[in-house]
């Protein structure tokens, strides 16, 4: 995703941001990997792992697509090649129903 993801945003104006759950051990390595990655969407960090109980994030990635209205309108866990795909078409799908 992180090399489509300028052209979904020109195209959709879809905003990815990504949560690493990562805990209070590894949690000091996180910024270093993005930057190393070059990834150009929003990175958050989940200390506590509050956003992981609330969300149910047992495995990750977990994506979610939400809608204007915050509402979870597609989710997918786990990725092998291709998933960027299906979540190209889903958003897709969100933006046509508008």
């Amino acid at each position: 995703m992180a090399e489509l993801y300028a052209q979904w945003q020109a195209e959709t104006g879809v905003k990815i941001i990504a949560v690493s759950i990562d805990d209070a051990r590894t949690m000091q390595r996180v910024p270093a990997f993005v930057n190393g990655k070059k990834w150009m969407y929003d990175f958050l960090l989940d200390p506590n792992s509050d956003f992981k109980r609330a969300m149910n994030v047992n495995m990750p990635p977990h994506i979610f697509l939400i809608n204007g209205k915050g509402e979870i309108v597609w989710q997918h866990v786990g990725y092998v090649d291709g998933n960027e795909e299906e979540l190209y078409e889903e958003l897709k799908k969100l933006l046509a129903a508008k």
